[in-house]
């Protein structure tokens, strides 16, 4: 299957974002969010604002060699996750909301939750074999997609176009 690449700006992000909290808003209220690193991070800054939720924890989880460069979790040299930083503050989860910008294969998803079994489970972007991991997302992409998300990615120079043809002269 050929992989095809979707780019995530940041104010799209932001939108999404805000987006996944208005639609949480009637779940909550929430004591605490659990942010999924590192692409949780941010989403969780947003909606923590727009929920009006200071406490914001962490977990770090490795679901993929970072050795071969990283990327997303449904990626070849996937392997074994494991937590690298717990989420103390959550206990069980009750109460609390975990967020991540995605959920590609759901073995990240599963672990956070089998960790967090009373916390609700909402994400920016799924894929279909991640879809059953979660409670809540606002897009679903299609598996073979790759997101690049605004982290990912810098902003580069284009010369015009009326400069393009005068170099190639």
């Amino acid at each position: 299957m050929a992989t095809s690449y979707a780019t995530v700006t940041w104010d799209q992000l932001h939108r999404d974002a805000r987006l996944l909290a208005e639609r949480l808003m009637e779940r909550g209220p929430f004591r605490g969010i659990v942010a999924i690193t590192r692409g949780g991070l941010i989403p969780a800054a947003i909606i923590g604002r727009e929920l009006d939720c200071r406490l914001i924890e962490s977990i770090s989880v490795v679901s993929y060699d970072q050795g071969a460069g990283g990327g997303q979790e449904g990626e070849e040299n996937r392997g074994r996750p494991r937590v690298v930083k717990p989420p103390t503050a959550a206990g069980d989860g009750e109460g609390f909301l975990i967020i991540d910008d995605l959920v590609d294969s759901g073995v990240t998803a599963q672990l956070v939750r089998s960790l967090l079994p009373k916390a609700y489970f909402a994400c920016l972007y799924a894929k279909p074999s991640g879809r059953p991991a979660t409670d809540l997302f606002v897009v679903e992409v299609p598996q073979e997609t790759w997101i690049l998300f605004p982290w990912d990615t810098a902003p580069l120079f284009v010369p015009p176009l009326a400069r393009k043809g005068a170099e190639a002269g």
